[in-house]
């Protein structure tokens, strides 16, 4: 019961006048899952596809200043040993050394001594530009090149390599407490190499321990120019090929240091161009920009409103329209802003905004449409059921129907001598008998257009032209001849049903109708935990003193149904009536005439009268 209350107390809030409210609170709920980390997955599964979508794009690639050199099957079958010998390192810088690249880097780590380590140092002493790899292992300790290796080096950078949950390498590890990764130590040693231009490299904060960057995938693995490392060191490819370029060497076997990326995911590639990767970002300055977390909460609080306002109020097929060119039209935003300005602006936490605020007005509308059905469901014709739900803009504010002044007919309508018919029946008989009645007579009001304003014991009032305001005479002339139309159409069916009742051995029914056209106000009516949509004013007091008169009329009143001139000057062309006494209305000096009606006029022979 609490929850409901809570579900109707929300949906108060997004009513009709508060088009943004959906939007916000959906805002706000978008928001909460973003901080749980809902989002992340379909983010994720997004930033993957944005590299798929621009990988169809024409675009460079690759710097041809990167290369590497990879341990592949070629290798090992040629070799038939693995991990190599050190001296096939040794054998591949000294092939290197006819046309010396920039740089090298290895993506290896040599951590025990071998017997080879003096003949492999002294080549990279030679070479001056060789970078060597560090890590830690899973207790934390360093896992640094031995000794004899790393004085030759011309700089050692750390390999760490930390995957997202789903397998996917989106951010490189650029700093481990202030330590350079593998790439940034490599640039680092490219600057200080003549007639290259230098880059400006990232500063470590020392703040943080690990101090990961956005990876802005060139493009597929294979795309990089890559060399067999067997092929190179038996000087099977050109030495000018390698020549003043950064080279990353690596081993790219089955098993052996995997690595995804939203590029090649099936199958995977291997972690030597993670490196390459970090190293084109950075030589080109084109690394991955993400949307910093206080613009994409921003971001969130704006979409919900802005969704909720442009959907509130359009027809469906305008609502259609709209919930599917917003997500379009944001995607293609995220879309130019990463391929054309490397900015990854989130995307499916703004279109699950989107979502959730539609539902949100969804909610809202059933919500509302449940309250106005509520009050008109039993009271109005389907037709006018759904004309009011079109137009529930203009009559629903604040979780209830809006206060208007209308032009309307009033009908009241009332059993003769119903007192001294309820004390011959007993309490059950009584109310089946009396629900017999007013159903049938609700059927002809609400056939005809009325709607049935409340029942007061045996007493009905009805009223034709609300909650729709009219607006020209033609309605307001409709609604007094429908009116008239209805009490002869109640008359003829309480002829109907008093047959049926003297047949069953029950009291018969008299009634007296009343209408009158006037001014009235219609709205919610009531306090705070209950409500009626009701009409009240003084026409709606003349009908009822009409139904009233039916008790000493009785003389030329075949249908006991007595209406003022200002609703037979509507009607008079379709209707005969004549004047059988006056009132005197409140705040008018002439007497209103009272007219009983006669029935209707024959077709093409009416009359203003």
């Amino acid at each position: 019961m609490a929850a409901k209350n809570v579900y109707r107390r929300l949906l108060h809030y997004v009513s009709i006048d508060r088009p943004f409210m959906p939007g916000a609170i959906a805002a706000l709920l978008s928001l909460g899952l973003w901080q749980l980390g809902s989002w992340q997955f379909l983010e994720q599964q997004i930033y993957n596809a944005l590299f798929q979508i621009r990988e169809s794009l024409p675009r460079s690639g690759w710097d041809s200043r990167i290369a590497a050199i990879v341990i592949d099957e070629a290798t090992l079958q040629q070799y038939q040993q693995f991990p190599l010998k050190r001296d096939r390192y040794t054998q591949l810088l000294d092939v290197l050394s006819d046309a010396p690249p920039a740089t090298i880097g290895f993506d290896i780590l040599f951590i025990e001594p071998s017997p080879e380590d003096a003949e492999f140092a002294a080549a990279m002493a030679a070479n001056g530009r060789v970078v060597l790899a560090s890590a830690w292992n899973e207790a934390g300790e360093p896992l640094q090149p031995n000794p004899q290796l790393q004085q030759s080096a011309a700089g050692v950078g750390q390999i760490v390599h930390q995957p997202d949950s789903d397998g996917i390498s989106r951010e490189a590890t650029a700093f481990v407490g202030g330590f350079p990764g593998l790439s940034l130590v490599m640039l680092d040693v490219y600057n200080v190499v003549p007639e290259t231009d230098p880059v400006d490299l990232p500063t470590p904060e020392f703040a943080q321990e690990l101090q990961n960057v956005w990876v802005n995938w060139p493009g597929k693995a294979e795309a990089l120019a890559t060399y067999s490392f067997a092929a190179v060191a038996e000087g099977e490819v050109p030495a000018t090929a390698l020549a003043d370029k950064l080279v990353l060497v690596g081993i790219d076997v089955v098993g052996a240091d995997p690595l995804k990326t939203p590029l090649n995911q099936r199958p995977s590639t291997a972690g030597v161009y993670l490196h390459a990767a970090l190293l084109d970002n950075v030589l080109n300055q084109q690394g991955l920009r993400k949307l910093p977390e206080s613009l994409t909460l921003l971001l969130l609080l704006a979409v919900g409103p802005l969704t909720s306002w442009l959907l509130f109020g359009r027809k469906l097929q305008g609502r259609m329209v709209a919930a599917l060119m917003l997500p379009l039209v944001w995607f293609a935003i995220a879309l130019t802003a990463f391929s054309a300005y490397r900015w990854w602006l989130p995307v499916a936490a703004p279109l699950g905004t989107m979502l959730l605020a539609g539902i949100g007005i969804q909610l809202r509308e059933q919500y509302e449409k449940q309250q106005l059905m509520s009050l008109f469901g039993k009271h109005v014709s389907p037709e006018m059921a759904r004309l009011i739900w079109q137009q529930r803009s203009d009559i629903f504010q604040e979780g209830k129907l809006e206060a208007q002044e209308l032009v309307a007919t009033v009908m009241f309508s009332d059993i003769r001598g119903f007192t001294s018919i309820s004390e011959k029946l007993a309490p059950r008989e009584l109310l089946n008998w009396l629900n017999l009645y007013l159903d049938q007579m609700g059927e002809c009001i609400i056939s005809h257009g009325g709607t049935i304003d409340k029942y007061i014991g045996d007493a009905i009032m009805a009223v034709f032209g609300m909650p729709i305001a009219r607006t020209t005479l033609e309605e307001i002339r409709a609604d007094a001849a429908n009116a008239i139309a209805a009490g002869l159409a109640m008359q003829q069916q309480l002829k109907l049903l008093n047959q049926q009742l003297q047949e069953e051995g029950q009291p018969t029914i008299q009634c007296g109708i009343g209408i009158h056209t006037g001014t009235i106000v219609a709205g919610s009516v009531g306090g705070a935990k209950r409500l009626n949509y009701s009409a009240i004013g003084d026409a709606v007091n003349v009908a009822a003193r009409l139904e009233a008169m039916n008790k000493t009329i009785d003389t030329g009143n075949p249908y006991n149904l007595l209406i003022t001139s200002e609703t037979y000057e509507h009607a008079s062309d379709l209707y005969h009536a004549r004047p059988v006494g006056s009132m005197q209305l409140r705040g008018r000096e002439q007497e209103t005439v009272i007219c009983a009606v006669l029935g209707e006029r024959e077709r093409g022979t009416g009359n203003r009268e």
